[in-house]
């Protein structure tokens, strides 16, 4: 769609409003304005000394929508509150044009970011009921009633997740961007190991490095590990031994001992032993991930995945022969060639195998994917379903989690997301993830160590947040090693500026 802007020049605001609304949709700054007729939008906006006004033109399918929306001039005191209040009335000018042009709303209302559960803990942190809080995002942002309830159950586990952190914790994330094969709908950077085994060992040799970096930056900085998260790529795609070397580095050079929750996705049930599961048991793991995201073996096909629906029960046998107390199990709404009723039966199974968390993902088409052209579907051609296939995916989750006493906890979404839905975690009480919490919601310090982890300083009094990143890619990690090293003397310095 083109988009032509008069009186500003804020991009990204107009970007997240579009895809909110029209997700097929790609944006097209014009420089001059759109023909008579044309499908486009004109945003404008205009100061004057009492108000600031937003408007939206929008023409689609042959017919044109308006719409204002306008906040106090005495609101723009300085730079931030009158970039936040202006793309404010921006976005909803073009929200009320735009759903003027569609006939409904979407599921989300108006809110565009990834973490939409942050409005309502915030109102209650400041003082606001739950009550109060559901109204605001009824009212001011026309969220669904379904969709007030997630983030409602998922703002009362924040603020849980909240209380429970002490000052001085922080979480740890070990990236391993290592993969056996490479998922159709993937965008996280990880290598093939079939073309990049010769890595993995200086891989490991760099971030044994990183690793007693930053055990000594925690030592100096009076910092302790609460969560330990590893994520990837795959990281049981290390054998059992690399993985036993990589786990006593951790404990050999970073105080656990406050740690009460230690997650490694297992992920790809075809890297899963019970070789690997008995290290990652006697090292200290409690909580894995399998991964299956569908229990067709057709979709998981498509999704070019090596392993079939027979192999995530045979590891999910073998993880809780361990003795590993807690397993989360991901599902993904929108695959190509399912259905509703194809993803029916996957959660059923899912469900059936009774593990404490659940995780479900609507698909987001990401640029680096093999399913960014969501025209084409995957390259193979199957086809991707339908958004009313994918809300009636979802709605079914919610009553058939509910009904086996799991809630959600946290929930965040993405761009180019089917449906303009999102990715919720369940789990049953007492099981919830603090790390998956504190992370989505920003709620402490998460220091990040291998490929492609981004470490997140959070200054919570403040709100704001620094963050450092390693090199993406294990050749480029490997390479820059030195400066990973280094960059973790900025977890101290933080500290000490920000308490």
């Amino acid at each position: 769609m083109k988009l032509f802007f008069r009186g500003h020049d804020y991009k990204y605001a107009a970007e997240q409003m579009l895809l909110t609304l029209f997700p097929a949709e790609r944006p097209e700054y014009a420089d001059t304005p759109p023909a008579p007729g044309e499908d486009a939008l004109v945003l404008s906006l205009r100061r004057g000394e009492v108000w600031a006004t937003a408007a939206a033109a929008l023409t689609w399918g042959g017919r044109q929508y308006r719409a204002t929306r306008r906040c106090r001039v005495s609101e723009l005191t300085d730079k931030v509150s009158a970039d936040r209040a202006l793309q404010r009335i921006l976005k909803r000018a073009f929200y009320d044009a735009g759903t003027a042009a569609l006939g409904r709303e979407p599921p989300w209302g108006a809110l565009t970011g990834v973490r939409p559960v942050k409005l309502p803990t915030r109102a209650m942190l400041a003082g606001a009921s739950p009550a109060q809080a559901e109204r605001m995002l009824r009212d001011t942002y026309r969220v669904s009633p379904d969709r007030r309830r997630l983030a409602m159950d998922c703002a009362r586990a924040s603020l849980e997740a909240q209380r429970s952190l002490a000052p001085g914790e922080v979480s740890l994330y070990v990236g391993i961007p290592f993969c056996p094969t490479r998922c159709a709908y993937c965008s996280f950077v990880s290598a093939d190991v079939g073309r990049a085994l010769k890595l993995i060992d200086p891989f490991l040799d760099a971030l044994s490095r990183e690793i007693r970096a930053a055990g000594a930056v925690l030592a100096e900085a009076g910092l302790t590990v609460r969560t330990v998260y590893f994520g990837g790529g795959t990281p049981t795609t290390l054998t059992a031994p690399q993985l036993d070397r990589l786990m006593g580095e951790l404990s050999d050079h970073i105080d656990l001992s406050r740690c009460t929750e230690y997650t490694v996705e297992a992920g790809r049930p075809d890297t899963i032993t019970a070789e690997k599961l008995a290290v990652l048991k006697r090292r200290g793991c409690d909580r894995v991930s399998v991964n299956p995201q569908s229990m067709s073996d057709a979709v998981l096909a498509a999704m070019g995945r090596a392993h079939r629906a027979a192999d995530i029960l045979r590891a999910c046998a073998l993880v809780r022969e361990s003795g590993i107390g807690c397993v989360n199990m991901d599902l993904i709404a929108g695959l190509p060639g399912d259905s509703a009723g194809g993803f029916r039966a996957s959660l059923d199974q899912v469900l059936e195998l009774a593990p404490e968390n659940v995780t479900v993902h609507t698909l987001a088409l990401k640029k680096g994917s093999r399913l960014m052209d969501g025209a084409r579907g995957d390259e193979g051609g199957t086809p991707l379903p339908p958004g009313e296939a994918v809300a009636a995916m979802l709605d079914y989750a919610w009553r058939a989690l509910r009904e086996h006493g799991q809630a959600p906890y946290y929930l965040y979404r993405q761009k180019y997301m089917s449906g303009s839905f999102e990715n919720v975690g369940w789990a049953l009480p007492g099981r919830e993830s603090l790390y998956n919490i504190c992370m989505m919601e920003e709620l402490h310090t998460i220091v990040s160590l291998g490929g492609g982890g981004v470490t997140k300083l959070v200054d919570r009094a403040a709100g704001r947040i620094q963050r450092v990143a390693n090199a993406k890619y294990p050749q480029e990690y490997i390479r820059g090693i030195d400066a990973a090293c280094a960059g973790k003397a900025r977890v101290a310095e933080f500290c000490r500026q920000h308490g």
